[in-house]
């Protein structure tokens, strides 16, 4: 059977990764997140090479680990789901912990004037720029990237739910503000990718293995508005980036991405879309049938469940996404209890069915 292939993204067969919540880190690594996690230069460097060890010891017959081996200057976090700088240099407060990712303070603004440029005059940027010439200046480059958030994630950070209000009451100023945003996000993207090549690997993972870098657009808030809602203020976003920044995607963790598929494939480009867990495969591959497709699994759900039936699940629903040439797998913020099988179920499954669709 022949398979339809993006170009953009190459013949990879069913990428797969993994990401594990900071609980997870902490209880068993002893890893702990407080603000030098992110910002200490030499903290960075030392932390990822023993999260790189850590996954080697265990999953690295599959691929993981790769860099154990290597002090590699990492901007942001590639092992974790945390996206709060964007959200500080706007003017949230950030509270750390030892055991989880960093928690975003909605800023509660009063008013819908937001400037750009003082984004980048905030203390959090200034860190940020401060450990990234620090370690070009060691290494000579920096590697991976840092979670920018979305447009919707950060309006709500700073507006609170008035912001939904605000699309309905005053959509004007609403589109106003949701621009100051993206120039902020076009900003930042622009010059890590300029760094470091990449911008979405803190996104997620998954993107990693395709053969160009993609700009992944998370919109976890999008299952708080409608469709329309998103076609009339949020959609012009994606359809100009989508024309400026290919390999394009969307990341949609929430349980729905379906209701959104009829307007997905309205985008001129989507190459990636980021499938949450309960989303119906098969419906956003009638609608979009040539756009990669990763598939979430449930982190709450897996540490309840056999390995055998995890193995079901994901064989389920790789199928259902019908080609594996634009399907990928992943389980991002397992906490500690998942156990080692549980993890190594995802993985041997995916390794299986490569071996099954190459087979012929």
């Amino acid at each position: 059977m022949t398979y339809r292939r993006n170009d953009l993204l190459g013949d990879a067969m069913l990428p797969v990764d993994i990401v594990l919540h900071p609980s997870w880190w902490f209880h068993h690594e002893g890893i702990t997140f407080d603000e030098d996690f992110f910002l200490h230069p030499a903290k960075r460097v030392e932390v990822e090479r023993k999260m790189e060890r850590a996954l080697f010891e265990r999953w690295g017959r599959f691929g993981l680990g790769d860099h154990r081996g290597e002090d590699r200057p990492e901007l942001g976090p590639v092992h974790l789901a945390a996206g709060w700088l964007l959200s500080a240099m706007l003017g949230c407060r950030v509270d750390f912990f030892e055991d989880g990712p960093p928690q975003v303070i909605p800023a509660g603004r009063d008013d819908l004037a937001l400037d750009p440029d003082a984004a980048f005059a905030s203390r959090s940027y200034k860190q940020f720029a401060a450990m990234h010439d620090d370690l070009k200046t060691r290494f000579g480059h920096v590697t991976g990237d840092v979670n920018w958030g979305g447009i919707l994630n950060l309006a709500l950070d700073l507006r609170g739910q008035a912001y939904l209000i605000d699309m309905i009451e005053d959509p004007e100023g609403a589109d106003r503000f949701a621009a100051a945003i993206a120039r902020v996000i076009e900003r930042f993207t622009a010059e890590v990718a300029q760094a470091s090549g990449t911008t979405s690997i803190t996104v997620n993972r998954v993107v990693r293995h395709l053969a160009r870098p993609v700009m992944l657009h998370s919109e976890c808030s999008h299952v708080m508005i409608s469709t329309a809602a998103y076609e009339r203020l949020l959609m012009p976003f994606d359809v100009e980036w989508s024309k400026r920044y290919r390999p394009y995607g969307i990341h949609y963790c929430g349980e729905d991405p379906h209701r959104f598929a009829a307007t997905f494939a309205k985008l001129p480009h989507l190459d990636f879309l980021d499938v949450g867990w309960g989303g119906d495969v098969a419906v956003l591959r009638r609608h979009l049938p040539d756009t990669f497709m990763n598939i979430r699994y449930s982190p709450v759900d897996i540490i309840h469940q056999t390995p055998d039936a995890i193995r079901q699940t994901i064989r389920r629903l790789v199928r259902a996404s019908d080609n594996p040439y634009l399907t990928g797998v992943c389980c991002i913020n397992m906490d500690h209890q998942v156990r080692d099988e549980q993890v190594t179920a995802i993985l041997e499954e995916v390794a299986a069915l490569r071996r099954e669709y190459a087979a012929p």
